[in-house]
């Protein structure tokens, strides 16, 4: 498991290793001295082709991908089971949406054939695909696979 996030500050942009023992201290940017933003952690957010990398191969949280698009009902759906897993698991896990038909570079590069599919990946590699609306305890399940 991870012992530590990396934060980026809001001031002068530099990246943070926070130990996760830390997280509830009110961390503090070493370069230029600001209070890093803790708000992000247990948030849902999306992402994009341009930052999939970065955000979800590049972190140094286990990250789970939430294909999805706006017309699907299943998707909708899903959004607030994400939300809470999201809040249980700050700090542990990283959760992000990627709306598939804006983004058809990182669809394909996937395979994503059906939606919702939620990739689970850690230390860049895809460990686990979980296609459809599952229950949230299949969810958590998974989840606790990764972390």
């Amino acid at each position: 498991m991870f012992d530590s996030v990396i934060l980026a500050c809001a001031s002068c942009k530099a990246k943070n290793r926070i130990p996760i023992s830390r997280i509830k201290d009110g961390a503090k940017c070493g370069k230029c001295g600001a209070v890093l933003p803790m708000e992000d952690l247990g948030k849902v957010f999306s992402i994009s082709d341009a930052t999939f990398e970065r955000e979800v191969m590049g972190s140094g949280l286990p990250v789970l991908v939430d294909c999805w698009a706006p017309w699907c009902g299943p998707c909708r759906a899903m959004a607030p089971v994400l939300d809470d897993l999201a809040r249980k698991y700050q700090a542990q896990v990283k959760i992000v949406k990627l709306n598939v038909d804006e983004n058809p570079v990182t669809g394909s590069r996937f395979s994503i054939s059906s939606i919702p599919t939620m990739l689970l990946v850690k230390n860049g590699q895809v460990r686990d695909t979980l296609v459809g609306a599952l229950p949230r305890e299949q969810m958590e399940a998974a989840i606790e696979r990764i972390i």
